[in-house]
């Protein structure tokens, strides 16, 4: 079962997620603001983050630069989740190291295509890590 870290502190937007996540067959935790993610990412190790921009104590882009800079979760894809739909808003959460970009209100099957996309794309960098050493 493929485990989603879903960084949100929207009680209405966390629970409907986390619900429609888990009908789909996926393991969710939940973390309610940016420092709160990090520290949950780096102890269960979750195959995908799903990181809100706008968060209390640690915004997204802190949380998801911290992420891309610590050798233990550098390789954990991040889906910036926003309702800030312009282009610049997509550009500052890739710079932040998001490796996708969506935007809020989820459209679920969107969504879980760059999920599934993001997934097997790191499973194939580790499989491939793990046979050159």
């Amino acid at each position: 079962m493929r485990r989603i870290l879903l960084v949100e502190d929207n009680e209405m937007n966390r629970d409907m997620l986390s619900r429609r996540l888990q009908r789909r067959g996926y393991e969710v935790i939940i973390a309610l603001d940016g420092q709160q993610g990090v520290a949950m990412a780096q102890s269960s190790s979750p195959d995908i983050v799903l990181m809100d921009m706008s968060l209390p104590v640690m915004d997204g882009w802190e949380a998801t630069r911290t992420l891309k800079a610590s050798p233990d979760t550098k390789e954990i894809p991040v889906i910036a989740l926003t309702a800030h739909a312009m282009s610049t808003d997509r550009d500052k959460a890739m710079e932040a190291g998001c490796d996708d970009y969506d935007t809020k209100p989820i459209e679920l099957t969107r969504l879980i295509a760059k999920m599934e996309s993001l997934m097997a794309r790191n499973s194939k960098g580790a499989a491939a890590a793990g046979a050159t050493s």
